[in-house]
């Protein structure tokens, strides 16, 4: 099993930047991605970011694409999200994920990703 737990959320001002941390603990894997997925009230889970764990590439969700930035560090096997410029439809509850068998045509679905955090919640006030 792998355990994610997310942190760094809160509430931050429109504009303004927040980062938000996941730590993954227990069984580790080297392949697949690990991915950051968010929701808001009333509507469904959308897709942020993405990164593959061997070779780093990145993939970003359309409603964000330019502001947020997410890394890893295999060594702490830890994925963070950078994000900047926040807007109030930026708020919702942001989840990390983590898949070992996420094909490169399921990065951006939540099903393909076996683990999940708990979540933590973001709010941009306006």
């Amino acid at each position: 099993q792998v355990q994610l737990v997310e942190s760094g959320g809160g509430l931050v001002e429109a504009g303004g930047s927040m980062r938000l941390s996941c730590a993954a603990s227990g069984r580790t894997f080297t392949n697949g991605a690990m991915a950051w997925f968010r929701q808001a009230p009333g509507k469904e889970r959308e897709f942020v970011a993405a990164v593959w764990r061997r070779a780093g590439n990145t993939y970003y969700g359309d409603s964000i694409r330019g502001r947020f930035t997410m890394s890893r560090d295999n060594a702490k096997n830890a994925v963070h999200l950078q994000m900047n410029s926040v807007t109030p439809e930026d708020t919702a509850v942001y989840y990390c994920a983590a898949g070992s068998g996420v094909i490169l045509s399921s990065v951006r679905t939540a099903t393909a990703y076996n683990y999940w955090g708990q979540g933590t919640q973001v709010t941009v006030s306006s």
